[in-house]
Order: structure tokens, then C-alpha cells, then sequence
């Protein structure tokens, strides 16, 4: 688990209209520490000359900051001398090796342009203030080559994209016991017969994505932290699915880094933000850098082929989640006992299916209300109990709760109705418990009831009568309220058009269409794990930090459900703080891949025990099962990703 925050000053580098060489874009910045400055080198793309062909011209940029984020004193630093690169010299990136700085950046010899004409080249220079010397670096279609920092085994390393431009690119390693060799053809032509030999492990997730060199490597304990582009669909998908810049990491092996020992699961980022959505190229988000400070790393990258920006993300939260034993580590752990709760043949009311169960610990004991559906898929709630947390001891024969209204008896015969994944808060001497009302005809919406605390453990269900609180002809679902007051009110959350909606209401009384606002807090994110939309999964528990919530999260390709986890504030809990790139819990077993509805993992309920938070959710929409983790260590990766606005 980790969390990736953008730098709030984005774009941190941009067109200067100011100097013509780069009036157009400055983007895709390579950083490197000299002394006590970052000098960023960046792709710098010219305003139009009218008299020239190309009328546009990449050079290589360079300018300074003290902080990593305020860039100043532009100049240039690389443009076309040599005719291998007369028309353009892009994307730089730069290592500092036994005692030279090496520049590798795009030599573009052809226009139009075309593969043939794009190479890789490399400057060298003494201090970044004069080249020295330029060579051409392959005499073969490629890009984004990257010197390691150190010799490995001996021999001088670099990783390049090989024929990005006639796709699939492969991204491979070269290594060297001179310098010199890096620009000699007679080495590249050798090592270019057996480039099979020399790429990586294929990172692609399938054979219609596409993969570039990104930033220069790091060295980590674990192993090279290799920073990457990743674009998904890149060539047409039948399942038509949309292309995807985003960016990833991988692993490599200390020793042999065509090896990969970890990987993120999914992008770190993706397109999502106005600068990253428009510009000369849309919707692209490309890595070309990165930083250690501390614990930190910090990402650079082009946005939208216009303007440089970066990220930062804790170092250490990030590889725990690359490396495979780490990862296990550091996520809900399943109970052994799953599923915990099955439908029960027996009794027609839960023959179908039991799954997405509320969750409340109450006198010692854990009390689960789950959600049946019956053979003719009426949805009633059922109840069990556990003292350990995954053991049921006790399950009742009858429902404890079955649709009673007009609005969620069942109006076609056949058709899902009733009363559909509740949710549990405790206020005062009452539980108060939020579910889905739907009658098969009219659009689903949310109800609210509640029982003494006392009739609730006593077992007489008595609950109050239900109240449609959302308003009529909206589909509004995925509901719960705050268990205390804030500024005086009660904080409601619900969920609208995909997106989790917060409402301020006055009292306990419900009444009809009470909840009439919808405050966004929380929505999709194109391109990652939780694109097509979200909604609340427990009520959220409150924390030192915030308060932190659950919540499910659809994939708009692959319309898979997960479960991502955010901190709220606790004085105003419509702010979000901090939310986890990734997903904290996902379909993996048998029981949450196949069910009625597959590959959902969908939690209700939410206790803390002895330290360890555990969630009760339904799997395929079949199932309930449980799983765990520690809450403090939860929390404190929500807590990192606030400080990294610091």
C-alpha cells in the first residue's frame, strides 16, 4: 500500500513564451543533484519558424532549483549540430558516472520523422555547463536509453527501448567494459543479433500494451527501482478497450537486471488532472525522473507532451508493496476459515445466496447482518454471531429484517427486490442501519430504520418503520451516517452517479427525501483500478488522523470490484486527506472469482479487535467471508501520503 500525491505547485515547468526555443513546451525533465542544487534537463520544443522545415525544433533544456520544485535560470544546453540529429534532440536523461555527467537523449536525423531517423545519442560534459563530446549510440531504431550509476559485475550498464517506433518496443540491457563502447557500431551490431538475449522479463499485462524506459534507475535495497512507462491498448484491443498512458515500477535484480523481482500491480498514476488531460499531446502522463530525498521519491514527468510535473510517494510504503513476501505482509489477510457464511438450502429465504453482511461489535461479541437472496431473488437480511471474529457460533433460522413497504416489495415477479446491503452505526442507545430499498420497477433507494441498542441484543426486532430518506427518482445507494455529531450536525454518506456524496442532516428523525445534497468527496479515477466509479464500503471509524473509510471501487475495463481506502478529515469529513493508490483488497480466491456476479470483493461491515481491523464482505455475491489487518498500519500509510504535501 502506498500513496502517491502531485506536487501542488503542477506544473512545476512550462512554456516560456519569453525564450523561443522553448515557447512552446518544456517537458519530460531528467533531475540530478549537483552540490546543493537539482538542475532539471528538460525537452524543449520551440515556437513555429515559418521559414523552416520542421517549423518546430526539440532541443534540451536545462535550469536550477534549490527545492526540486522552483526551476530557474533556463538556458540551453544541447541542440542539432551533428546531421544524425538535425532535426531535433529530445527527452533527455542524465547519470553522473565515474566522474562525467552522460546525457542520453533522441537524435532525430529524418522528416518526416520515421524509424529509421530515430536513434538514441549521448553528450558528455564535465559539469553540465559545456558538452564536450556527442556520439550516435545505435545505429537502430530505439530511445530513452539510461545509464546506470555503478558498474554491475564489472561491466558498464544501460537500459534502452529498442524499435519503439516499430512496436512491440523491447526494453533490453547492453553492458560494457569501456566507455568507448557505448557508441561503437561494431558493439551494437553484434549485441543487436542477439537482443532476445539481452531484454528484461515482459512487465506487459497482455500482448496489446506497450512499454518504454522512463526514468533513470535507483538503487534500493531490494533491488533497481525502475520507474516506466506503461500504456495500456496501446494497439488495438477487440474488447475496445481505451489507451492508457500510465506510469509503473518495477524491481529489477541487483546483478542481473534483465531479471524482475517486483512490480507494482497497476499505475502509480494515470491522466486524471487538467494539465495531464490537454496539451500538445492529451491525455499522457510520461515518466522521465526521479529523486530520493529521505524516504521520499519524487517522480518527474510530462504532462500531456506540454509541461513537467512531478509526484512524490514514500519510498519504503512503495517497494513494501513491489516486493512479493513484503506485499503479503501489508494487506488484508483472509481468515482460513472463509467463506464464513453460505446460503443455507434449508431455508427458502437464504437458499440463493448470503453475502455483503454489516458489522457491529456489541457486548463482547461480533454481530453480523448479511444480506440473503431467496430463490425468487428477494433480498431479506439474516443474522449470526461470532465472539472470535471469524467463527459463527450462532446463526438464526429466520430473517431479522424482510422488506415491509411499498418500496421494496417486489413488483415483478421474478425480480430482484427487498432490502439490499445494510450498514450498522451505533449513536447513543440506538442502532441505526442504512440499506438499499428496491421493488423491481422504480430505481433503487436509500431507507433508514433503527432499534434500541437493548432490543438489538435481546433479540426482539423490533425496528422502527423505514423512511426513504434519498430523494425519489434518483438512484442513490451505499449509505451510512457518522457515529457523532460534527459542527453540531450528523454527516450522511450516500452515492450518486458513481461518485460518494456527503450531506449535513439536523437530526435522527428521518423523513422523507431528507438527504438532499450531494457534496463530492470521492470519485473515479480514469485510468486506475477504480475508473467506471466508487462507493462506501463500512461506516467509517474514527482515528487520531481522521477518519478512515472503505470504500469499493469498479474497474471500467475489466468491472472488477476492489476495495481502496481513504482519511478524512475529522473536522470536516467531506476533505479528503490521503488516499491509497492502490487498492488494499481485491478478488484473488475461488469464492470472491465465481459467484453470481464475478470477481467482487464488497465489504459492509467494519470492527476493530485488539488492534486489528476486520472487514466482513461478500464475495461474487454469493459468499461472506472475512478478512484483516492491522489497523495502525493502515492508518500510518494514509498518514505518510499527508506528509508528502510537506
Amino acid at each position: 500500500m502506498f500513496v502517491v500525491k502531485r506536487t501542488p505547485h503542477n506544473p512545476i515547468l512550462g512554456p516560456n513564451k519569453d525564450h523561443y526555443w522553448e515557447a512552446f513546451a518544456a517537458f519530460n525533465m531528467c533531475p540530478i543533484k549537483k552540490g546543493n542544487k537539482i538542475l532539471g534537463l528538460y525537452r524543449a520544443i520551440s515556437a513555429p519558424d515559418r521559414l523552416r522545415t520542421p517549423q518546430q525544433i526539440s532541443t534540451v533544456g536545462i535550469a536550477e532549483s534549490k527545492d526540486g520544485t522552483h526551476f530557474k535560470n533556463h538556458s540551453l544546453l544541447i541542440e542539432p549540430k551533428e546531421e544524425w540529429e538535425k532535426y531535433g534532440c529530445e527527452d533527455p536523461r542524465v547519470t553522473y558516472f565515474e566522474g562525467m555527467y552522460y546525457i542520453f537523449y533522441t537524435a532525430l536525423s529524418t522528416y518526416p520523422f520515421g524509424p529509421e531517423g530515430i536513434k538514441v545519442a549521448v553528450a558528455v560534459s564535465p559539469d553540465l555547463k559545456k558538452i564536450t563530446e556527442r556520439h550516435l549510440v545505435t545505429p537502430f531504431n530505439a530511445k530513452a536509453m539510461t545509464l546506470f550509476p555503478e558498474r554491475i559485475n564489472g561491466k558498464i550498464t544501460v537500459m534502452l527501448s529498442a524499435h519503439t517506433d516499430t512496436p512491440p518496443a523491447k526494453v533490453a540491457i547492453a553492458q560494457f567494459d569501456d566507455i568507448e563502447e557505448l557508441w561503437s557500431k561494431e558493439f551494437w551490431g553484434k549485441w543487436h543479433l542477439q537482443i532476445d538475449k539481452n531484454i528484461i522479463d515482459d512487465p506487459r499485462r497482455n500482448e496489446f500494451d506497450h512499454i518504454e524506459v522512463g526514468a533513470p534507475v535507483v538503487k534500493t535495497p531490494l533491488g533497481w527501482l525502475f520507474v516506466y512507462s506503461h500504456i495500456q491498448n496501446y494497439f488495438p484491443n477487440p474488447d475496445h478497450f481505451e489507451r492508457i498512458f500510465g506510469v509503473e515500477a518495477l524491481l529489477l535484480d541487483l546483478k542481473d537486471p534483465r531479471k524482475i523481482v517486483g512490480r507494482t500491480k497497476g499505475p502509480i498514476l494515470a491522466p486524471e488532472e487538467p494539465y495531464e488531460l490537454s496539451g500538445d499531446v492529451a491525455n499522457v502522463v510520461f515518466p522521465s525522473g526521479a529523486l530520493v530525498e529521505k524516504d521520499t521519491l519524487i517522480i518527474y514527468y510530462g504532462g500531456a507532451d506540454t509541461t513537467t510535473c512531478s509526484a512524490k510517494v514514500n519510498m519504503t510504503d512503495l517497494l513494501s508493496t513491489m516486493d512479493p513476501e513484503l506485499y503479503k505482509q501489508g494487506v488484508f489477510q483472509r481468515s482460513s476459515k472463509n467463506p464464513i457464511i453460505l446460503a443455507d438450502p434449508r431455508h427458502q429465504w437464504e437458499s440463493k445466496a448470503a453475502f455483503n453482511p454489516a458489522a457491529i461489535a456489541l457486548g463482547g461479541k461480533i454481530h453480523i447482518l448479511y444480506r440473503v437472496l431467496s430463490d425468487d431473488n428477494t433480498s431479506t437480511i439474516g443474522y449470526a454471531v461470532t465472539t472470535d471474529g471469524e467463527t459463527i457460533i450462532e446463526r438464526l433460522p429466520e430473517p431479522v429484517y424482510v422488506p415491509r413497504e411499498e418500496f421494496e416489495l417486489k413488483k415483478v415477479a421474478g425480480g430482484n427486490s427487498g432490502c439490499e446491503d445494510p450498514r450498522l452505526t451505533k449513536i447513543g442507545d440506538r442502532i441505526y442501519m442504512f440499506y438499499t430499498a428496491y421493488n423491481g420497477i422504480d430505481v433503487p433507494r436509500i431507507a433508514a430504520t433503527s432499534i434500541s441498542e437493548k432490543d438489538f441484543l435481546s433479540r426482539k426486532w423490533k425496528w422502527e418503520k423505514p423512511v426513504l430518506v434519498s430523494p425519489a427518482g434518483v438512484d442513490d445507494k451505499d449509505a451510512c451516517i457518522f457515529p457523532e455529531k460534527i459542527k453540531g450536525k450528523y454527516f450522511f454518506l450516500h452515492r450518486i452517479a458513481g461518485e460518494i456524496c456527503g450531506d449535513y442532516i439536523d437530526s435522527l428523525n428521518f423523513k422523507e427525501g431528507e438527504v438532499n445534497t450531494c457534496i463530492r468527496i470521492l470519485g473515479a479515477r480514469a485510468g486506475m483500478w477504480d475508473s467506471e466509479k466508487v462507493g462506501i464500503s463500512a461506516p467509517p471509524i474514527k482515528t487520531k488522523k481522521g477518519w478512515l473509510l472503505l470504500y469499493h471501487g469498479i474497474s471500467k475495463q475489466h468491472h472488477t470490484y476492489r476495495v481502496g481506502a481513504v482519511l478524512l478529515d475529522l473536522k470536516d469529513p467531506a476533505y479528503v486527506l490521503s488516499r491509497i493508490t492502490g487498492p488494499v483488497f481485491q478478488p484473488e480466491e475461488l469464492y470472491e472469482k465465481n459467484g453470481i456476479v464475478n470477481n467482487v470483493v464488497f465489504p459492509c461491515g467494519m470492527v476493530v479487535k485488539k488492534g486489528e481491523l476486520l472487514i466482513y464482505y461478500g464475495g461474487a455475491d454469493q459468499v461472506v467471508g472475512v478478512a484483516s489487518m492491522k489497523l495502525d498500519a493502515l492508518v500510518g500509510v494514509l498518514e505518510r501520503g499527508m506528509k508528502l504535501e510537506k
